[in-house]
């Protein structure tokens, strides 16, 4: 990924600390750390503000495909870590506050599908898939594929850290799942490969990370929020219980959004990642509640909390985006950063 630009004290000391080479000069990693205090003590919501998100996106970007020109030793460099804990420490307390849990009784694999069959069917807000197919512009579309492609140019990356930290039913079923996502073997049926033909149908760079400039801080809340759970082991239950609800609310909008495009005469070649996730989805989303989070909670019944909260945390986020997206377009804006709209 190309490094983006700095948006605040933060994420200006960690891409200036991460340009250098790390084990010369602990001093900016020092100083970074006592920019990330004081900018957590006065933020007033590190959902959105936009410096403290996009340090921990590139943070936890140096854990998937990189920066380009940061030096890879920055993955795991102690200083970097200490600052990344800090933010999710922060992250994951906000994001507690904002949910509420369903009653944790004790629940079979089927009983916790119900409950999360329960979570995806309520209304969460308005509904951006809906809007997309009847009235979204061409410009709205590409403006839906910027924000998507923050997370859907490495899908389901974030949840496969979960694979080693299963066993079991729970093991088998995510395989299952993530072997369909990466195309079943074949490159070009990857879902993220599959999404960048979209993205190039509708004269977009596909390139990972191009739009990251261009996204306000809750698009990347998003993606955080993944990797904030499947790079934590202790929350591996709420990885499974975000990949439940993200299936179970998948396979409908994407049949809308498929319906959008085709609205605009775009072809087979746009629509196929939408038609693709109908399909894939419908099935997807049984596995992923009964043998992945269900079959988790039967072996491991004190994650039951955590799978819940993985659960409505995703929806929690997805409906606070929808809402930010929904707002402008209904008020004639762009849905992007004004300070950064040209790039896209």
């Amino acid at each position: 990924m190309r490094a983006p630009s700095a948006r605040g004290p933060v994420s200006s000391k960690l891409l200036a600390v991460m340009a250098g080479t790390p084990g010369v000069d602990a001093e900016p990693a020092t100083a970074l750390q006592e920019s990330t205090v004081r900018q957590l003590s006065s933020t007033a919501d590190i959902i959105v503000d936009e410096d403290l998100q996009l340090a921990l996106f590139c943070l936890y970007e140096l854990h998937y495909g990189g920066i380009e020109g940061v030096d890879e030793r920055w993955e795991w460099n102690p200083g970097l870590i200490t600052v990344r804990q800090l933010l999710e420490d922060a992250f994951e307390d906000a994001l507690r506050a904002a949910v509420e849990l369903p009653p944790l009784d004790d629940l079979d694999s089927d009983g916790v599908a119900g409950v999360l069959f329960e979570l995806a069917g309520r209304d969460n807000g308005p509904s951006m898939s809906r809007f997309v197919a009847k009235n979204a512009s061409r410009e709205q579309l590409q403006e839906f594929l910027i924000h998507k492609s923050i997370y859907q140019l490495k899908e389901a990356d974030p949840h496969t850290w979960a694979i080693p930290r299963l066993s079991g039913r729970a093991k088998a079923a995510l395989v299952e799942i993530q072997a369909d996502e990466y195309g079943g073997g074949r490159p070009e049926r990857m879902h993220s490969a599959l999404f960048a033909r979209t993205m190039r149908g509708l004269g977009l760079d596909s390139a990972y990370g191009g739009y990251v400039d261009v996204v306000p801080a809750i698009t990347l809340v998003s993606v955080n929020l993944m990797s904030l759970f499947g790079l934590n082991r202790r929350l591996r239950g709420a990885i499974a219980g975000h990949l439940a609800v993200y299936e179970m609310t998948s396979s409908r909008p994407n049949q809308l959004y498929g319906n959008g495009f085709r609205r605009h005469g775009c072809s087979a070649d746009v629509t196929h990642y939408f038609d693709e996730h109908v399909e894939a989805d419908a099935v997807h989303e049984q596995i992923a509640g009964r043998d992945l989070a269900g079959a988790l909670v039967e072996a491991e019944p004190e994650l039951l909390a955590d799978v819940f909260l993985g659960a409505t945390a995703a929806l929690a986020i997805d409906a606070r985006l929808s809402a930010h997206v929904m707002e402008a377009w209904e008020n004639g804006r762009s849905s992007l950063r004004a300070a950064a709209r040209a790039a896209a």
